[in-house]
């Protein structure tokens, strides 16, 4: 069911004019074929989830192409290994554009095939779940940079949200939820999970080994705007730090969890190198960590950590939603000091943390996010460790909190309502 409007949608239908194929990547259930149906209703689809096509396909590959011809859509592509070469014969030989429209939930795994037979020859996109402009139905699609120029361009466009944003957080971005609004949140999570294991990770466990691996989803969950720490899980779910190693990089390559890399530039001597784990569905994350009502979540441990995983989903979402690939251009910082503040005339110790670091044009945008409905100026305290990078520029920072209007803090300092993002 097409109901909410993808801000992807004039990405992709502008690079179908101009690209051999598309390929369209994103966890399960986010809407890939979906919107594929919905723009390209004239082709054929097939997919890999079909065991019976899946045998056909590994069996004569050949056979199979002859007998499903383009214009073709294949959903789960990255499932049959032997497809991409075959793809690569049939692209080099036409020069037609809109060939082929491929999706698949194993990101890393399709980019890699992608890079290795079908390099230069079809466009990459990721999509992600319904972001807060698509919900709300906001017409704005450009990254988000606290940038002068892009504060301006938004403003033009800026519309209230109405309502608890914890329940948007707990609800989670998957599209049926917002498609079917009765349909109930337990059954919808729990049938997901079901899912994604007897289709995405069932061939790569032991039978022994499905119940574990739920706990260690639990484990992660529960670890989300957290450093990546393989020891401690693996002592929490009695498994070997190099399982864990491995089923980390099973959800990330579902798309489930995001890594978010250090910034480790050699001036920032202090800096830690461990990457942070985000998962990328605060629904998702609420049900594996049995947060089973906005109420508790919002008033719960993982608040924090939960609001600050929806924000970062939400940036992420608006590079996605415009096509543009954000890998190299976000970060984060964490300093081996810790640094003592004053709150509410209170001295506390906290960890010398940006919790993100975005990097366009040379220059470095820090943020934080807090819960803060009263923002101040020494949430920012550790921005300035930024301007010891002598090769890069410090651009206006940002503090995106739970205030109800845009408010400089300093001159290059400035707090946001989430209707920014």
């Amino acid at each position: 069911m097409y109901s909410i409007k993808r801000h992807i949608e004039p990405v992709i239908e502008r690079r179908a004019k101009n690209s051999k194929a598309i390929a369209l990547t994103g966890p399960r259930q986010v809407g890939k074929s979906t919107l594929f149906r919905y723009l390209f209703s004239n082709v054929r689809q097939v997919t890999f989830d079909d065991d019976l096509l899946l045998s056909q396909a590994n069996d004569d590959v050949g056979l199979f192409m002859l007998n499903n011809p383009a214009p073709l859509m294949i959903d789960e592509v990255q499932k049959c290994e032997s497809i991409f070469n075959k793809l690569k014969i049939e692209l080099d030989n036409t020069d037609a554009y809109g060939n082929y429209f491929l999706t698949g939930s194993q990101k890393l795994q399709l980019i890699e095939s992608i890079s290795e037979s079908l390099a230069g020859r079809i466009s990459l996109m990721e999509m992600e779940g319904l972001s807060l402009r698509e919900i709300y139905n906001v017409d704005y699609n450009k990254h988000f940079i606290p940038s002068d120029d892009y504060l301006s361009s938004r403003e033009a466009k800026l519309k209230k949200y109405k309502g608890d944003i914890w329940e948007i957080i707990h609800r989670g971005s998957y599209p049926e939820l917002y498609a079917n609004p009765e349909k109930e949140w337990v059954d919808f999570y729990q049938s997901y999970v079901k899912t994604y294991l007897e289709r995405d990770v069932n061939h790569l466990l032991k039978a022994k080994n499905r119940l574990t691996f739920v706990k260690f989803m639990t484990s992660v969950a529960a670890r989300t705007g957290q450093t990546v720490n393989y020891a401690n899980i693996a002592s929490e779910i009695e498994v070997s730090e190099v399982t864990v190693k491995e089923w980390i990089s099973i959800l990330e390559r579902s798309g489930l969890i995001y890594i978010l890399k250090p910034y480790t530039p050699s001036a920032l001597t202090r800096a830690i190198k461990t990457p942070k784990l985000y998962f990328r569905d605060t629904g998702l994350c609420s049900y594996l960590t049995r947060w089973l009502t906005p109420e508790t979540l919002k008033n719960g441990a993982m608040s924090g950590a939960m609001f600050e995983t929806f924000v970062i989903n939400e940036i992420l979402k608006s590079y996605s939603n415009e096509g543009m690939d954000y890998d190299f251009d976000v970060f984060y910082y964490n300093g081996k000091d810790k640094k003592r503040i004053k709150t509410n005339g209170h001295e506390e110790e906290v960890d010398g943390e940006i919790d993100l670091i975005i990097h366009e044009n040379g220059i470095l945008y820090p943020i934080e996010i807090k819960m803060s409905t009263s923002p101040k100026a020494n949430m920012a305290s550790e921005f300035d460790v930024l301007d010891g990078v002598s090769d890069k520029k410090r651009g206006t920072g940002a503090i995106i909190c739970m205030i109800d209007r845009k408010m400089y803090l300093r001159e290059n300092l400035v707090a946001l309502p989430l209707s920014y993002l």
